[in-house]
């Protein structure tokens, strides 16, 4: 909901902005973050801004959060400049504060920032052919690259352990345990292939613990949604969505990549036969990624096809998690939604199984 009217006014004065407000229009599409979009105009010259009310009952420390995105968007900006004249389509720009803060914190205690409003871009729901699925793998492994010689040290971890394969499979043995809905005989069949799997599924958290991959920055949430087109959609801009950048390995990022894009079939399908690792999108997508990730170590590169069957993993051990527990973190829309986004994971990974020698071919 928008404050009232001299109130959001004194948020926006808090801002570097200049000139006058035109207009003002609420992003109703949201479901985590208020946002409303402005129109300023400063003599002749029309800025558009996107400013967000951070939600801190998903985000407890806004503060952090925003100084992650600060430091990402300020060295990728350094990277773009003198390459591109609009570096505005290319990086989301944080807008400071007239103290120089990331965001305000207004007299009720919410956090709110400002980013510079990004026009002249399109972006998709889905991928939709081979060639977008290049272009994702190419807009991931670019934003990687940008940030390849970043220390991933310097970023506050905002949501500690969230690839933590470990954690979440204790959580899981938690669950079951306490059996709180009293659920557990619907799931047999997904317990046995999750438990069966559970040693595999350790391989991208004690690679990164062990210190056989770096610690690196991982953008965590790397859907086709989340990247900006150009309007005629032949290439990718700009990543977007920042709010989960955190210290990781990049193999986060590769194995939700791969998850999200190579299949057409709904998260919670319930006809599993409509659930297909498709070989061409994969294909594409590792072609498109592999172009720009010059930087991989041996073992990072080794472990690409991996991670897409490990982030599918912990996805299906988190989905049933919830379901076991009473269905409390995801939003369920009809009884069991968590239990078929369970089994939709469980079956695209025994399709990658499946095709596993053909996958590991696009390494």
């Amino acid at each position: 909901m928008l404050p009232d009217e001299s109130h959001f006014s004194k948020i926006l004065a808090q801002f570097q902005i200049e000139g006058t407000l035109t207009s003002l229009k609420i992003n109703r599409e949201g479901h985590i973050n208020t946002t409303v979009f402005s129109t300023f105009s400063d003599h002749g010259v029309v800025t558009k801004y996107t400013h967000q009310k951070i939600n801190t009952f998903v985000f407890k420390d806004p503060e952090a959060l925003m100084e992650n995105v600060s430091l990402v968007t300020s060295h990728i900006r350094s990277k773009l400049a003198g390459r591109y004249e609009d570096i505005g389509r290319r990086c989301l720009e944080v807008i400071k504060t007239r103290s120089g803060a990331n965001g305000y914190i207004d007299e009720d205690g919410s956090y709110w920032r400002t980013y510079r409003f990004i026009d002249g871009v399109k972006t998709f729901k889905t991928i939709e052919n081979e060639r977008q699925a290049y272009l994702l793998g190419e807009a991931v492994g670019n934003f990687q690259l940008q940030l390849s010689d970043f220390d991933g040290h310097l970023l506050s971890e905002t949501i500690p352990h969230f690839h933590d394969m470990r954690m979440r499979y204790a959580q899981l043995d938690q669950a079951v345990q306490t059996n709180y809905q009293g659920r557990l005989s619907l799931v047999g069949p997904e317990l046995e292939f999750l438990y069966a799997n559970r040693a595999r599924g350790f391989v991208l958290t004690d690679a990164l613990s062990g210190g056989d991959v770096p610690l690196r920055v991982t953008h965590n949430d790397t859907k086709i949604n989340n990247v900006l087109f150009s309007e005629d959609g032949n290439e990718a801009l700009c990543i977007i969505d920042l709010d989960t950048v955190m210290p990781g390995s990049i193999l986060f990022d590769t194995g939700d990549m791969i998850r999200t894009a190579t299949t057409s079939a709904e998260e919670d399908a319930t006809d599993l036969s409509t659930v297909r690792c498709n070989m061409g999108l994969h294909r594409s997508l590792l072609a498109g990624y592999f172009s720009k990730a010059t930087f991989l170590t041996p073992t990072e590169r080794s472990l690409v096809v991996e991670s897409g069957r490990t982030i599918t993993q912990i996805m299906a051990v988190r989905f049933l998690t919830d379901f076991l527990n009473g269905d409390r973190y995801y939003h369920i829309e009809r009884e069991h939604q968590n239990l078929d986004r369970t089994r939709t994971q469980i079956t695209l990974m025994r399709d990658m199984d499946d095709k596993w020698e053909i996958l590991q071919q696009g390494v």
